[in-house]
């Protein structure tokens, strides 16, 4: 299959350029931006006619749509661009898979959820985000579905890599700097590893499994908050730094950040035939991979 991935460069699509290495399928990685040495095709998602003429002239069979606006807060004053990327585009690619009969893996979040029962939240469950960024990544989920396309949807959640911007690394180096943080301990979550979902795309891919299609939620083993997450970088990183718990409220932000969105995985671990890898045990190999 010849398969268009759209916001390589990130977190996610740099785990999948290395996942499909060895992979049998043919893929072409696009993004708006450039990094030196990386082989990258541009592409703008909101025009749709330039995702048309891509996937005409690369014969596309599948489009994986990693690309997003990702600044939480930020979104809250730019909602035109954060409504135009996560949205529209996700349309865009949406309509384009369903003109040439292909189908589209699409990256949704648990922003989509309010955060107030303290229960592992089910892909049917009521939807209801709390700001800017959860409400343009729901519409694109609409989008998607009302396009007909053939599709599956990932919300995941905490995503970090060794690449980019992210918690995990932010943390080790405030921790190698600094002698003491404070990090929020009211907001209960599970981290996700962008390789692991990475590799769980991937198997869909070389073993065709994309009949296999709906709303699907995936993040790591395993619940916790900022704070834990954070004492765990700091001391598998092997920093000294002293990581005390504090309320969210100390750390006023725009956007309003869900209190608990533990993602219960059961239907895709059922479905897929999966085993997804406890957080710590993540954590530990993405670190690994920094000190290199």
């Amino acid at each position: 299959m010849n398969v268009l991935v759209t916001g390589a460069n990130g977190q996610l699509g740099n785990e999948l350029r290395n996942a499909a290495a060895g992979s049998k399928n043919r893929f072409v990685f696009t993004d708006v931006s450039s990094v030196p040495g990386v082989e990258t095709v541009y592409l703008d998602i909101t025009h749709i006619d330039a995702i048309r003429i891509i996937c005409s002239s690369e014969d596309i069979d599948v489009i994986v749509n990693c690309a997003a606006y990702t600044n939480v807060d930020k979104a809250e004053d730019d909602s035109a661009t954060a409504l135009l990327l996560n949205s529209t585009a996700a349309g865009n690619l949406a309509r384009i898979a369903a003109e040439r009969g292909a189908s589209l893996i699409h990256i949704s979040t648990d922003y989509v959820f309010h955060g107030d029962n303290p229960s592992p939240c089910g892909e049917d469950w009521p939807t209801e985000p709390l700001g800017v960024y959860g409400s343009t990544k729901l519409l694109g989920e609409r989008e998607v579905a009302e396009s007909g396309c053939r599709s599956i949807i990932f919300r995941t959640a905490w995503l970090y890599s060794p690449y980019g911007r992210n918690f995990v690394k932010t943390i080790r180096q405030l921790s190698a700097e600094r002698d003491s943080l404070k990090v929020v301990f009211d907001q209960v979550g599970t981290p996700t590893y962008a390789r692991d979902l990475a590799l769980l795309i991937m198997k869909i891919l070389d073993e065709n499994l994309l009949d296999r299609t709906g709303i699907y939620h995936f993040s790591n083993e395993g619940a916790i908050s900022w704070y834990d997450f954070a004492k765990a970088i700091c001391e598998i990183s092997g920093n000294t730094c002293d990581i005390r718990p504090c309320h969210t409220d100390e750390f006023p932000s725009k956007a309003t950040r869900p209190r608990f969105s533990v993602l219960d995985k059961t239907k895709v671990k059922d479905t897929f035939g999966i085993v997804i890898p406890y957080w710590r045990d993540s954590l530990i190999d993405c670190i690994k991979r920094l000190e290199k």
